[in-house]
């Protein structure tokens, strides 16, 4: 890339900051999107630390005449945070939480804080902060002022706006100002001031006062009982303060810098006003109805019981669902196929009077015709249904093709009372265009997320997504509705603010913007001077899509750019170790953008899409930012895109090594099983390489492994030589209970050989007659390094040897999760076309170890009689590809078949050695510190009685490695908890 002189000057500019500059083309690509369907490519990435280096940085885009663009986790859905000049994410670095006052209710806060984060460390004060987006778990106080966000209980606690005190930013000038509470006398002693703030109150003050003005603004603004309006300059609401009226609230510039996207300032604190957290006792009412229409028609009842929140989903929302594994668990609350279904949600001090309420609720909704079935969720599964509400957004990305739901007119809002009219008239205005649309979100408000399935990489879509765009901008005027209820205007509706608000108080911003920011470097291009909105769109128009050859089967979506194509921008992947679940451990551990699933998936569409090399994965910039990536398989459960970064991964790797060829260390740890079937020969000769300090140092060096990592030893015999030698006896032979196959892993097979011992000792002493049968390895190390042509040869040479000998009624069983579950996740993907069908069948009878035992015991034939009544307690780090593809559920209650065993499974993510990552002595570090996030402490703080499970091989060895605690696999366990062994 060739570095322009405004690129050369801000890399000189780190000498003079504490923070970090990114100008290479990768980080530029990285920042040029957010969550909107918006690219422009900026100059470049500053993360600044403190409040000095902003200054700094104002004053360097002041001398350069360029820009600069605030920017948190970036999970705008209107285009807010893209554009030209220097990106400022302040996610990395401001981040504190400065102080909490429990007596008054407030905290302050650097911009840089998660809100999810934030109620967490407040909950044990008993308070909370209100406003609740969608994105809680990684969007960003500042850029809840900047949105003015509101989110799903909006009905009760308002907007982001109703709950600043005061803001501290820094001027266009790089002067540092507070923003707060003003009497009259202190608001015209301010505009006496001769500074930059001085006159920025001075011109509001000439503004607000002018009759002509006023009147414009009231006439032209939406209805003042539409709760959620977010057009424009909040100057209709500082209109209602002191002193333009009379016993107004006192003038806070808050409430115009709430929504103002950065254009005006830039905040560096905020001090929130805090609430009382809700009555403990919630239930959601989760009325399932026949059609949109009849929702529409019943929220109406469901707000006369005064409700804390009334949420819609919509069927094509509910079918997405099914297809995202996290999610899919998430539906066991929703009954056949309705058209559409309210969440109501009460908090109240008892159960019985939720439960009488919802009762008369239903008794008038059916009264009058609306819905069929009524679940009430109480306790921890109503975080279920919000989980499942939440993941809207994302869950639209995954219908296939290029045309999908798209934000044009996401975010109207109008009076509750007018929206059954007002969707009616949308939807015929979008069937005179042949479209369809997806309808979910905040009911109780008037505010429906409306997505039109639109194609912008068709020229013809793109001039309807402006005509669509037009044509909902007149009818939500008419209804005198918000064209922008939440989301803000950005590149998406600034253009439509002189229609929605009036030209007369659009020259008003654009007095405000001049005042306060005279050279525009403040997020130029939003709310003011905005381009068109069709412009600047993340795909390029009219080209004919890439269709990349590829190993893995990707025609579910249509082809592997399609797939990465799915990742919206939403930013799932930027949740903390804090928050928990699995997605991301790079980030979790680094907190950087460029670790994050996102900047994954952006980076392949980027260069995948505009190679010009023959073979487009040839990419070095895409090989760096998929290093981090620990193939833990989080982000294709917890992704509502249903992102596989692993499976990309290994696809793009076996790419890029043809032509870049094969790295040695890759090839001997991609090859480690028939290295290990070698050294099987000899173990004891292999084991003293391995282990004696002086060669296996010679070995680690030599292949680039972590000194302070141990190499697995081979066991002195293998599984296979051990079986044949020792069949088992199952049980009674006269009261066999089945037959099952077990999977001989390479891992169980040769290192953790004892493990498989018990596991076939305990299968057999429970009545089951155990065989290995003739297969090959699972074929997971090739996999994960990405020689995936050798790994679809393993795949099917196993599919081939299996599909007629696995049944239902004689499982494939294996031990080591990963081996067993690439039958499940991988293989079908995989193998050769014509064997698609007999994998997946195989995938059905590929179990678990722990899956077939909780089987068998819910037929009734294992009991807890048959173990140990000694109490133990266990604690349990579930695998990660485990969690994803399968459930950690079946181990606890594996675990919990004697009858005094008590688990408890740790809130960790992935453990950090994911294979051979860890041993990579260039991952050693990162990989240490995903370990620390979460599972290192967690065991460090068990007694030294309880039991540690951990049914991963590399899992085992990381948990030593990080503790000195021996892990032990479930099956050890439940062998060793078997009477009369």
């Amino acid at each position: 890339m060739i570095k322009n002189s405004i690129q050369q000057k801000l890399e000189k500019l780190q000498e003079h900051i504490k923070g970090d500059v990114f100008t290479t083309e990768t980080w530029r690509l990285m920042y040029a999107t957010d969550a909107s369907a918006y690219r422009e490519l900026p100059l470049g990435v500053v993360r600044p630390k403190d409040a000095d280096d902003i200054k700094t940085l104002i004053s360097f885009v002041h001398d350069e005449g360029i820009s600069l663009i605030p920017r948190t986790a970036g999970t705008s859905l209107a285009g807010q945070v893209v554009g030209s000049g220097i990106v400022a994410d302040v996610s990395k670095y401001m981040t504190a939480i400065l102080e909490i006052n429990t007596e008054e209710h407030w905290i302050c806060v650097q911009p840089g804080v998660v809100l999810d984060e934030l109620n967490k460390r407040i909950q044990p004060y008993g308070l909370f902060f209100g406003p609740e987006t969608s994105t809680s778990s990684r969007c960003m106080i500042g850029g809840m002022v900047g949105n003015n966000s509101c989110g799903a209980h909006s009905l009760i606690y308002g907007s982001t706006r109703e709950h600043v005190l005061s803001i501290k930013a820094i001027l266009s000038d790089g002067s540092e100002v507070e923003f707060k509470p003003l009497t009259k006398k202190e608001f015209l002693a301010k505009s006496q001031e001769n500074t930059l703030e001085g006159r920025i109150y001075r011109n509001i003050n000439t503004i607000l006062s002018n009759p002509e003005n006023q009147q414009e603004i009231r006439e032209q603004f939406p209805d003042k009982n539409i709760p959620r309006r977010n057009m424009g300059y909040a100057i209709d609401l500082l209109l209602e303060s002191e002193p333009f009226t009379d016993e107004g609230k006192p003038f806070n510039f808050c409430t115009l810098l709430a929504g103002s996207e950065g254009t005006l300032a830039f905040t560096t604190e905020i001090k929130l006003h805090l609430l009382p957290l809700p009555p403990k006792e919630k239930a959601l009412i989760c009325v399932h109805h026949h059609n949109l229409e009849e929702a529409l028609k019943a929220n109406l009842i469901a707000l006369k019981y005064q409700p804390g929140s009334v949420e819609l989903m919509d069927d094509v929302i509910m079918e997405c669902t099914k297809s995202n594994i996290e999610q899919n668990r998430n539906r066991f609350f929703v009954k056949d196929n309705p058209g559409a279904i309210l969440i109501v949600e009460f908090a109240r001090n008892s159960k019985e009077e939720i439960l009488d309420i919802a009762k008369k609720m239903e008794a008038e909704m059916r009264q009058a015709g609306y819905g069929y079935h009524f679940p009430i969720v109480f306790g921890s599964d109503c975080a279920r249904v919000w989980a499942l509400r939440k993941a809207g957004l994302g869950l639209l990305s995954n219908i296939p093709g290029d045309a999908r739901p798209v934000a044009v007119t996401e975010d109207t809002a109008v009076h509750p009372e007018v929206l059954p009219e007002y969707i009616a008239e949308f939807k015929t205005m979008l069937a005179s265009h042949g479209l369809s649309c997806v309808y979910y979100a905040h009911v109780a408000t008037g505010e429906l997320h409306l997505r039109p399935v639109l194609n912008l990489k068709d020229p013809k879509h793109v001039e309807l997504f402006h005509t669509v765009a037009t044509e909902t901008a007149r009818l939500v005027k008419k209804y005198r509705g918000s064209l922008s209820g939440e989301h803000g205007d950005g590149r998406l509706r600034g253009e439509f603010i002189p229609l929605m608000l009036g030209e007369h108080n659009y020259q008003l911003f654009k007095d405000i913007k001049a005042t306060w920011d005279a050279q525009n470097i403040f997020n130029p291009g939003k709310i003011v001077n905005t381009p068109a909105m069709n412009t600047f769109l993340r795909y390029r128009t009219g080209e004919p899509f890439r269709d990349l050859k590829t190993i893995f089967d990707f025609s579910k979506s249509g082809g592997m750019l399609r797939a990465i194509e799915s990742c919206n921008g939403s930013a799932d992947c930027r949740k903390s170790a804090i928050m928990g679940g699995t997605m991301c451990p790079s980030f979790m551990a680094t907190l950087d953008e460029n670790a994050t699933t996102r900047a994954r998936a952006n980076i392949l569409r980027e260069f995948l899409t505009n190679s010009t090399k023959p073979n487009p994965f040839d990419h070095k910039e895409i090989y760096s930012i998929l290093d981090l990536c620990l193939s833990c398989k989080g982000c294709k459960a917890e992704c509502p895109s249903n992102i596989d970064m692993a499976k990309y991964k290994a696809e793009f790797l076996q790419h890029y090594y043809d032509a870049n060829g094969i790295p040695l260390r890759t090839r001997l740890i991609a090859y480690i099983t028939k290295i290990n079937s070698l050294g099987s020969i000899l173990p004891s000769v292999f084991n003293f390489f391995v282990e004696n300090k002086f060669t296996s140092g010679i070995l680690k060096k030599m292949l680039g492994f972590a000194p302070k990592r141990s190499i697995p030893a081979l066991y002195k015999f293998t599984l296979r030589s051990w079986l044949k030698k020792n069949t088992p006896n199952a049980g009674n032979m006269q009261g066999l209970k089945g037959k099952v196959y077990l999977f001989a892993d390479e891992f169980s097979n040769y290192n953790d050989t004892e493990i498989g011992i018990k596991a076939v000792k305990l299968l057999s002493q429970l009545g089951y007659q155990v065989e290995i049968p003739k297969h090959g390895e699972s074929g997971r190390t090739y996999i994960s390094k990405g020689l995936i042509r050798t790994a679809q040869k393993i795949a099917n040479q196993n599919v081939n040897l299996l599909k007629h000998l696995i049944s239902d009624k004689t499982p494939l069983i294996g031990i080591e999760p990963s081996a067993i579950l690439s039958f499940r996740d991988e293989y079908p993907e995989l193998v050769k076309p014509e064997l698609r069908k007999d994998a997946a069948q195989l995938s059905k009878n590929a179990l678990l170890f722990d899956e077939f035992i909780v089987r068998e015991a819910e037929k009734g034939n294992i009991s807890a009689k048959q173990f140990s009544s000694e109490a133990k307690t266990i604690k349990l780090h579930g695998h990660c590809q485990q969690k994803s593809v399968a459930t950690t559920e079946t181990t606890k209650k594996m675990l919990t078949l004697p009858t005094n065993y008590t688990v408890e499974e740790i809130k960790s993510g992935c453990c950090g050695m994911a294979g051979s990552f860890g041993y990579e002595k260039e991952h050693y570090q990162l990989s240490m510190k995903v370990g620390e996030l979460v599972l290192f402490p967690e065991i460090r703080k068990a007694a030294d009685d309880v039991l540690i499970a951990a049914p991963g091989t590399s899992c085992r060895h990381q948990i030593f490695d990080g503790t000195h605690r021996k892990a032990l696999h479930p099956v050890e366990i439940l062998f060793d908890a078997l009477k009369g062994k």
